[in-house]
């Protein structure tokens, strides 16, 4: 697998913003080529230097038809070709497999992949039918629609939180402790005036107008993160009657995009911010469980990962989750053996929120950066996805 590899600090995030806010105008295909091109340019990369590139886009924009070709035109690099891909949550992990393997076989020497979504402002479709009732046809809203049921389980999305954390006898109290938990590690994410989030974010971060002509505002930072106080979480009501999730123990949608370089390993020095750091994909898992138990999946995704990497759990030196739910921290905790409460340095997907396709690809670059910050090492990212899926990611960081 050292035939291709992550050139170091060739990957970048947008801070996240809370859908409804400033990125809710923004298209995501158009705003994710922009922040690329000044991610490049920033790095030093010629854009001639791709010659691979996927997208990864979960909720259609206008022109979306034309997807990753469209994409890498406006980032100036026409002549370069490549897939459009939707896998739901797991859609970053599964990017980033895709520009692997296109280096591995051979087919590609540097890869680009770039995930870009809004949640904001989801297409509302309308699906004719001349066949039907006085010729009518039906309506969906794409986001909210899906978010509330899944046509195949027969249920909405806090319901498989629900199920599991019955099934593995998760409480109230439980997710609450390891809420705040995840709440305080964020905030290590913001210290000295966010240096984590600064080796990978630009920060302030120039908000585009819808037009992509000007500056219409800045960003600090992630937009709209819950209320992290003790007694807030605590004092959350579940969103189902008799239940145990509540919002503070549960994701937020959001916008944002992400980008990351896959090579081959004699073209990485030339895009690496450090030559001497080497990443590696050392394993990839997917996996799916029965249906309405959707934060179970990253268990068995997780095995095949660290199998297919011939790790094991105790050799890891870090995990990043992406968890829509607290739930699916603890119940993949327990299945490998670890400590919940040393997942996610920095922060993770519960906190920051979830554009869908760019969270994991996020996640991805903070556990390699939180490698790094510790000398190098094994970490596992697993994130669940719509349809009781999920993908999950080996990496190792260490001297080149």
């Amino acid at each position: 697998m050292t035939a291709a590899v992550l050139p170091y600090g060739a990957w970048w995030s947008t801070p996240f913003s809370r859908w409804q806010g400033s990125f809710c105008e923004l298209h995501a295909i158009r705003f994710a080529a922009q922040v690329a091109k000044g991610a490049l340019a920033a790095r030093n990369i010629d854009p001639a230097a791709i010659d691979f590139g996927v997208l990864g886009n979960t909720i259609p924009q206008k022109g979306s038809f034309y997807g990753a070709p469209w994409l890498f035109g406006e980032l100036s690099a026409p002549s370069v070709a490549g897939p459009t891909i939707s896998q739901a949550c797991a859609t970053g992990a599964r990017i980033l497999a895709v520009a692997r393997d296109e280096v591995l076989r051979g087919d590609a020497s540097v890869a680009l992949a770039i995930a870009a979504d809004r949640v904001s402002n989801g297409p509302q479709i309308y699906y004719p039918s001349a066949a039907g009732p006085g010729g009518a046809g039906a309506h969906e809203s794409f986001v909210l629609d899906n978010f509330s049921h899944d046509p195949f389980a027969r249920c909405a999305m806090i319901d498989t939180a629900e199920n599991v954390a019955a099934e593995h006898g998760v409480g109230r109290e439980e997710q609450d402790d390891v809420t705040i938990r995840r709440y305080e590690q964020y905030r290590d994410a913001l210290r000295d005036d966010r240096a984590f989030q600064r080796r990978y974010m630009t920060l302030p971060f120039e908000v585009p107008d819808k037009a992509f002509r000007n500056i219409a505002g800045h960003l600090n930072g992630d937009e709209g993160v819950h209320d992290a106080r003790k007694d807030a979480i605590r004092a959350r009501r579940p969103v189902r009657e008799g239940g145990t999730v509540t919002h503070a123990g549960q994701t937020h949608p959001a916008d944002g995009n992400a980008g990351i370089f896959v090579a081959k390993r004699e073209r990485a020095a030339e895009l690496s911010a450090d030559p001497g750091i080497l990443v590696e994909i050392l394993g990839i898992g997917q996996a799916r469980v029965k249906a309405a138990h959707m934060p179970a999946a990253p268990i068995p995704a997780a095995a095949r990962a660290l199998d297919a990497a011939g790790v094991k759990a105790e050799d890891l030196a870090a995990v990043k989750t992406h968890n829509p739910f607290v739930v699916n921290d603890i119940v993949l905790a327990r299945a490998l053996g670890i400590d919940v409460m040393s997942f996610n340095d920095f922060g993770c997907s519960l906190v920051w929120g979830h554009p869908q396709g760019p969270t994991g690809l996020r996640a991805i670059i903070e556990l390699i950066e939180a490698l790094a910050l510790r000398g190098g090492g094994v970490g596992l990212f697993a994130g669940c996805a719509a349809g009781d899926s999920a993908m999950a990611v080996i990496v190792r960081v260490s001297d080149a």
